[in-house]
């Protein structure tokens, strides 16, 4: 496998992880009353996410770890695809 495959393979990796945390964070909110209809999940994960950053700062005082399991891989998945991007054009 290529270098270039092997960034690609972890990127994916890193989605999953990412989906993840988001499904998770929508069953946080769910059992706060804040519902989140299924197939469109997509589409409010900015909103699930400022609003579980919110919840958990006043509740603990700091965010809660779902948060940062979500930005992180998804920033670094969007890294490893574009490092992919530039072994394959160079």
């Amino acid at each position: 496998m290529s270098v270039s495959g092997m960034l690609l393979l972890l990127a994916a990796i890193c989605v999953v992880l990412a989906a993840v945390s988001a499904v998770l964070i929508s069953v946080f909110l769910d059992q706060r009353g804040i519902k989140t209809p299924f197939p469109f999940m997509g589409l409010f994960i900015f909103r699930n996410l400022s609003r579980y950053r919110e919840i958990t700062r006043t509740e603990t005082g700091k965010i809660g770890p779902l948060f940062y399991s979500y930005v992180v891989p998804i920033n670094t998945a969007l890294i490893l695809v574009l490092a992919s991007l530039s072994l394959r054009i160079f």
